[in-house]
């Protein structure tokens, strides 16, 4: 049927899976027995999965929810993919498809069969985001906190670009920025059963120390709101990091995220201090 099919479409040239290559010498018998000259045919490396074996339809990677839920840019899975069973000149990784078209060619697949590596796309994915425009960041980055059900639509563009701004170079996967960067986009911040326990009285005398200090800060901004915190733990006698844990955790709800002063900056004194004094009320 393949052969009939490829006569009454006037097919010129056939690219296919290695596992296809023992069909070719029948293939071409047919053709020559209808008496008509045959396609060119190509066979392509077969793509296993990471420890050599042959990736099914369960695997990671062959299913495209994979690359939705995981918060790939559609760019750079694309980029991943041609790279899988041909190599460009000078070992380049990070190509456009237009460079793509210029530059392919059938004889430089590779012979060797390719292997799905996820920490590869990983790599690659990341650093489409760190080159990509901040408008291009700004649209899959909606679209990530959307699916997480974070909404931003009742937030102006440019806090929306600052919050952004300070997410942009430290994330891989759009799937980290709920986690990462989604307090910027709360009323609210929900602490769980673990976070709440540490913020003992020791702690909640210092939490109580900055609200004070920061109510009293006219230009909140990063600078100032830094200088702040510094003097209010020299008032303590304690070092600044023991007041910048238990402030990450008051306004963001987690222990890692974007620069703390400037993420307070960016959420606003009055988020600020209804977070602080929200953590007072536990």
């Amino acid at each position: 049927m393949n052969v009939i099919d490829d006569l009454e479409m006037g097919i010129t040239h056939v690219i296919r899976g290695e596992d296809h290559l023992a069909n070719t010498a029948k293939h071409l018998a047919l053709f020559r027995a209808f008496g008509v000259e045959p396609p060119k045919y190509a066979h392509i490396p077969l793509i296993l999965n990471i420890d050599g074996t042959k990736m099914s339809k369960r695997d990671t990677g062959a299913s495209l929810q994979t690359y939705i839920d995981g918060g790939y840019a559609p760019e750079a899975i694309v980029n991943y993919l041609y790279l899988l069973g041909w190599s460009p000149k000078e070992n380049r990784e990070i190509m456009s498809i237009d460079e793509v078209i210029r530059m392919f060619d059938l004889p430089q697949i590779l012979r060797h069969n390719a292997r799905f590596d996820i920490d590869k796309l990983h790599w690659v994915n990341g650093e489409y985001i760190r080159t990509m425009t901040i408008a291009r960041f700004k649209e899959l980055s909606i679209q990530a906190l959307h699916r997480a059900g974070l909404d931003t639509t009742d937030y102006s563009q440019e806090y929306i670009d600052a919050a952004f701004a300070t997410c942009k170079e430290k994330i891989k996967q759009f799937s980290e920025l709920p986690a990462y960067g989604g307090f910027y986009f709360k009323e609210e911040i929900e602490l769980d059963a673990a976070t709440r326990a540490e913020f003992i009285p020791e702690v909640k005398t210092r939490v109580m120390a900055l609200l004070t200090a920061f109510k009293s800060v006219r230009n909140f901004t990063a600078d100032a709101l830094q200088e702040s915190l510094k003097a209010t733990a020299k008032t303590l006698g304690v070092k600044p990091g023991l007041l910048v844990h238990p402030l990450r955790l008051a306004v963001t709800g987690g222990t890692v995220g974007p620069s703390l002063y400037h993420l307070l900056e960016i959420v606003g004194r009055e988020k600020i201090l209804r977070r602080l004094e929200k953590v007072l009320e536990l």
